[in-house]
């Protein structure tokens, strides 16, 4: 089985890997630019590719049968037909879970006690102890839009804060979730740490018990825009709307509007319209908005790299043995539904 690399390499489970009978691997410097080819002849005759982005010439792979991507979002394998092709892919979930569950759970400590007016009083001299600045996060209600690995993580830490944790999910609480990587000892396995559950056809009450609403869905077609005018109203004038999924899951208009007119209280943004966000967009200076540069979770978290590896060595060999592979996508998903 011949395995073509195309990210950093973590050396002590690469050596492993070359130990095992019947691995032929070669590792190829990480591109720099998202598309780029790769040597046709060193990448023809590859039963596995280990990438972020597939190369341009992805064409070129007629033998592959599965790719393993460094990311959790997966738009970047639309329109290659890997249904079609029988390519098996999955990807990174899990690896984030435990650095944006915690920014989530910062986020939620800096809008309700607005550390961000504390430090603008701090740069001009001020000293204010108002009320606005000593609220409690405990008996607050969360609602997790989505309830993946960081919806699952996010919940483990509110419910130790003392929060009510709502989850809004299409498929219902699947559990145990032996298929999708999970860093021991966080998340919610067994998904029993929700205090309610709602369907899709129950949103807008869903919206209606919130003071915080953290957006945890992919992208898709189905996705894009999900969350417009008719929602950020729905919510209490007091909520906040947190996104470390994805800027585009929340219509932009809608959401300058709902902070400007107020709907919500404020927002924590890691997640964008545009990259870089223009430093003449409007989010920037709106003084009930957090941004952060998507950080959330990226391939520079501390533990990344080794969590993926480890995702990547479980599913070779359970691809050697013709298992069930964690972080698989589904024919659904990689045609963007």
């Amino acid at each position: 089985m011949k395995i073509v690399v195309d990210v950093p390499v973590v050396e002590p489970v690469l050596a492993q890997l070359r130990e095992s009978a019947g691995l032929v691997i070669d590792c190829i410097e990480p591109p720099e630019e998202k598309s780029r080819e790769l040597d046709p002849v060193r990448i023809r005759d590859a039963d596995v590719l280990f990438c972020t982005f597939p190369p341009a010439n992805f064409q070129e792979m007629r033998n592959l049968k599965w790719v393993q991507i460094a990311s959790t979002g997966y738009t970047q394998l639309f329109g290659l037909d890997l249904p079609g092709k029988r390519i098996q892919a999955t990807n990174a979930r899990g690896c984030f879970d435990t650095p944006i569950g915690e920014w989530c759970v910062a986020m939620m400590v800096n809008l309700v006690r607005d550390v961000r007016q504390m430090i603008r009083h701090q740069d001009s001299g001020i000293w204010d102890r108002s009320a606005e600045f000593q609220r409690e996060l405990r008996g607050l209600t969360v609602g997790l839009w989505g309830y993946g690995g960081i919806g699952r993580e996010t919940a483990r830490l509110a419910k130790q804060l003392g929060l009510q944790v709502h989850v809004l999910t299409r498929s219902g609480l699947v559990s145990p979730r032996d298929d999708v990587y999970v860093v021991p000892g966080t998340g919610d396995p067994a998904g029993v740490l929700p205090d309610r559950v709602f369907a899709a056809s129950q949103t807008q009450e869903f919206l209606g018990g919130l003071d915080f609403l953290v957006v945890g869905l992919p992208l898709t077609k189905s996705t894009n825009g999900l969350i417009g005018e008719a929602e950020l109203q729905a919510l209490p004038r007091h909520a906040y709307v947190l996104n470390p999924a994805r800027g585009p899951l929340i219509q932009e208009s809608a959401l300058i509007r709902a902070l400007r007119e107020k709907w919500i209280a404020g927002a924590a943004l890691d997640t964008h319209y545009t990259y870089p966000l223009p430093a003449t967009h409007p989010l920037w200076r709106m003084p009930n908005v957090i941004l952060t540069p998507h950080i959330s979770g990226s391939s520079l978290s501390p533990h990344f790299h080794e969590r993926l590896w480890a995702i990547f060595a479980e599913n070779t060999m359970r691809f050697s043995r013709n298992d069930q592979l964690l972080n698989l996508l589904t024919p659904a998903q990689l045609n963007g539904h």
